[in-house]
């Protein structure tokens, strides 16, 4: 394998021996030897490639956001109206995928460390940006621009409301339809609301 590719596997190895050390310490109290003796790799070569633990829970939010606009991408992807285009950011931002343990675990470790890490805060403004705009864009039509914000918001709001309690109860997953469903109506009640 040349030696790019060999990189960029231990790099994806390590980044997902965050994420597993993350869930399985439920917080980012991880030390980099811990990371590196799940990827199977010495500390330094973790170094090697991410300079310290920063970088690497950097990286490990990264890929759990990329992830996660792949999933709404996905399925946008095929949508053709703008209400199929809601449905499909609702749909894409309860992937089954991420709501494997660590992906939940590691989503509120991020949403704590981005209230001492600046680049973690960014990276959440980002994510909040992204899923806002994409909904405002397909409500202006539904409804114009001047609802189309505080829908968007609160529909964000009650996404995020769904990670957070399965993060916290720790129970056996979430009932990934009835949160679909909840947000579909909540967003035909302001579509069809009289303003």
């Amino acid at each position: 394998m040349p030696r790019k590719g060999v990189e960029a596997e231990r790099r994806e190895t390590l980044i997902r021996a965050a994420i597993e050390a993350v869930d399985a310490g439920g917080s980012l109290e991880v030390t980099v030897a811990e990371i590196a003796r799940r990827a199977d790799v010495s500390p330094a070569l973790a170094h090697h490639y991410f300079g310290g633990k920063e970088d690497l829970m950097l990286a490990a939010m990264r890929h759990i956001l990329d992830d996660y606009r792949a999933g709404v991408t996905k399925r946008l992807a095929g949508s053709a109206t703008p209400r199929e285009r809601i449905s499909a950011i609702i749909e894409g931002s309860f992937e089954p995928a991420q709501f494997a343990s660590s992906a939940v675990t590691a989503w509120l470790a991020f949403y704590l460390h981005a209230r001492r890490s600046p680049e973690a805060a960014r990276l959440l403004t980002v994510y909040f940006g992204r899923l806002e705009s994409n909904l405002v864009d397909a409500l202006v039509a539904l409804v114009g621009r001047a609802r189309a914000r505080p829908i968007a918001a609160a529909a964000g709001a009650m996404i995020d409301g769904v990670w957070l309690r399965q993060a916290l109860t720790n129970s056996r997953g979430p009932d990934r339809e009835a949160a679909i469903a909840a947000l579909e109506r909540f967003i035909d009640g302001e579509i069809h609301a009289d303003h």
